[in-house]
């Protein structure tokens, strides 16, 4: 039997998201470690911080989880510039990336609303 939050559309989309940010960071250079490992755990802890605040009793503490969330998809968009700039990753692909992070984002301040 899944956990409730496994049915939500925008958990599915940021652990999506974690896993494309997963693949992309494999192929860095060496010497790239700490903006691989600063975007590995920013984009996973979109997902992760979703699925934390379904598992709290209080709309409050709920709401506090999902802002974080929230907070991370935002920390990973000037990861990703700058992972173009050093050409890690092509425009296209961080734009695709960004575009994401926006969905989600709209997504969870719809959650955060509610």
């Amino acid at each position: 039997m899944p956990f409730l939050f496994e049915k939500l559309n925008v958990y599915n989309k940021a652990l999506d998201f974690a896993d494309i940010i997963y693949d992309f960071t494999k192929e860095f250079p060496r010497g790239s470690y700490y903006i691989s490992d600063q975007i590995n755990r920013a984009s996973l802890s979109i997902a992760a911080n979703i699925a934390e605040g379904n598992g709290r009793y209080h709309k409050n503490d709920r709401m506090n989880f999902f802002r974080i969330a929230r907070g991370s998809a935002f920390e990973c968009v000037p990861i990703l510039e700058l992972c173009k700039r050093k050409k890690l990753i092509d425009t296209k692909s961080c734009e695709q990336l960004k575009f994401q992070l926006e969905e989600i984002s709209k997504m969870l301040t719809g959650l955060i609303n509610y």
